[in-house]
């Protein structure tokens, strides 16, 4: 859950139809499927969240599926499919990065 998310009902976010948020959301994950070049660590680095957390918020959201059918689902494979095709090792810097970022997650 968000903790940093204004009351339900006060973000003008929460007017959205839900079916333009859901189109925006698919619009979202299909760009990042395609930007394999943009790494989960990289992400992180940058605003916090990756293809992984959109996983898990799916999942808090109400998807019945397991962490690795999320995960699937982000990715459009399989995680481990995705790992050996994509992902490269995270440097220090990315790292740290990362680690920056996060902190800002909880602040607020």
């Amino acid at each position: 859950m968000d903790t940093n998310a204004p009351p339900t009902g006060t973000d003008p976010l929460d007017q959205l139809d839900d079916a333009v948020a859901a189109a925006a959301f698919r619009r979202l994950v299909r760009h990042l499927r395609r930007r394999h070049d943009a790494q989960n660590i990289d992400l992180m680095g940058l605003s916090g969240f990756c293809r992984n957390c959109l996983a898990d918020w799916i999942r808090d959201a109400g998807y019945a599926g397991d962490k690795g059918a999320a995960r699937a689902l982000i990715h459009g494979m399989p995680m481990d499919e995705w790992k050996a095709k994509y992902q490269s090792e995270a440097t220090p810097e990315q790292l740290a990065r990362m680690e920056e970022s996060l902190k800002k997650n909880a602040a607020g």
